[in-house]
């Protein structure tokens, strides 16, 4: 009974960290909190033998990127993306901001699930190269080499664009 009661304050402090990099890596709330539920049920199924010297995020974080590739990988051809919720309100009132926003999601829905993961657990959770690599069960080169593919697509649209101004560590994306 205490590892559940461990496991239910673990996944109600995580829950929120996990929807918001979930949503950064896939792009809709929805579909973030689908995720973020199979991968703390991956989490619950291996409780009892993790290790809780505080890395109980780590491993969930790393379930949750496994859960949203493979995910990407399963997705059926036939099946359509649909445009998000027009009636959501807007964080910001300021609309080149708003503008930078939306064109930066965009952006990142273009970029390849990898990638796309490189730059979210790199910029946005702030993990460091190492960390990264851990968590996409990969090299340190391949996080290298596709953080810098993904950079460079990332500013390619900046530059081209009067939105170059935003950077991707300001956390207002």
């Amino acid at each position: 009974m205490r590892d559940e009661d461990e496991f239910v304050a673990f996944a109600q402090g995580a829950r929120d960290r996990l929807r918001r990099t979930a949503y950064l890596m896939c792009g809709d709330w929805e579909r973030a909190a689908d995720h973020v539920q199979d991968a703390l049920i991956r989490v619950y199924v291996a409780w009892p033998r993790l290790t809780r010297a505080g890395r109980e995020y780590a491993y969930a974080r790393r379930a949750l990127v496994s859960v949203v590739l493979d995910h990407t990988r399963r997705r059926s051809s036939t099946e359509l993306v649909v445009a998000a919720d027009p009636r959501r309100p807007a964080d910001l009132d300021v609309a080149e901001l708003v503008s930078a926003r939306a064109t930066l999601l965009q952006v990142m829905a273009e970029l390849p699930p990898r990638q796309r993961a490189c730059v979210v657990l790199r910029y946005f959770d702030d993990l460091s190269v190492a960390d990264t690599a851990r968590a996409l069960g990969c090299s340190e080169g391949t996080v290298k080499s596709q953080t810098a593919r993904a950079l460079d697509r990332l500013r390619s649209v900046f530059e081209d664009s009067s939105l170059g101004e935003l950077t991707l560590g300001s956390g207002k994306w």
